[in-house]
């Protein structure tokens, strides 16, 4: 089990979270849902080891993770797809998926992941990670990354982002399969529709959890609640 315990955030003298507790439990499907600037992103890289809380801890398996780095916790099994994905110039597509070979997984395997992406295999396994794919290409393949790492935790961060409309679809599939594996998926996202395809969702507003439970109460809350301040700040 992963979880946050009162975790805050400072940077520059600003606050970025406050008192944040959360817990995600194997077997589950998690979104963390907000608007734009209100910390989601911060906690992503606080789970992974990114980033260090200003206060509070993070916990796994009962154990404090907090001073752990972003290697060591990869290595207890949490993994991340970042929202803005790094080139990697002379490394082909096959060779990033297979972490140069230390992951051994067959060609059916790497074949069966980025076609689920949306990627056919004979087009992009021999290609080069480089500015020739476009933004949502490399989001794909890094997403495609995770399905054949199965790791115990997977973070997504705006996981549709760059991509085209068929991303809801995508979104699911993933969720699927990533449940078949035995991996807890943690979705960054500020679309209600997205947070609507997991089991749990956590509401964040301004750095503080405003509410959490089924991810269908907490979308119905979310679109009641941010629909109304996006309405005042409109009509002033």
């Amino acid at each position: 089990m992963l979880c946050l315990r009162n975790v805050g955030y400072v940077r520059d003298g600003r606050r970025i979270l406050q008192g944040i507790n959360m817990t995600f439990r194997e077997g589950m499907s998690y979104s963390i849902l907000g608007p734009n600037g209100a910390g989601k992103s911060t906690i992503a890289r606080i789970i992974m080891g990114e980033l260090k809380p200003t206060s509070g801890q993070v916990l796994f398996d009962g154990s404090d993770i907090t001073e752990l780095g972003v290697t060591e916790r990869a290595r207890l099994g949490i993994s991340m797809a970042w929202q803005y994905f790094t080139d990697y110039e002379g490394i082909r597509v096959r060779e990033y998926l297979t972490l140069g070979g230390k992951l051994k997984v067959g060609e059916d395997e790497i074949r069966e992941a980025l076609e689920l992406v949306g990627l056919p295999y004979e087009l992009y396994a021999g290609r080069f990670i480089d500015k020739t794919l476009s933004g949502g290409e490399r989001k794909r393949v890094e997403l495609a990354s995770l399905l054949l790492l199965k790791p115990r935790y997977a973070i997504l961060d705006e996981p549709d982002s760059g991509l085209d409309i068929t991303a809801g679809e995508l979104v699911e599939e993933l969720l699927d399969r990533f449940k078949k594996a035995g991996t807890t998926v943690i979705i960054i996202t500020h679309h209600e529709e997205i947070a609507g395809k997991t089991d749990f969702a956590y509401f964040l507003c301004a750095g503080r959890l405003v509410k959490k439970g089924f991810s269908r109460e907490v979308v119905d809350y979310y679109r009641r609640t941010c629909g109304r301040c996006l309405f005042v700040e409109g009509s002033s």
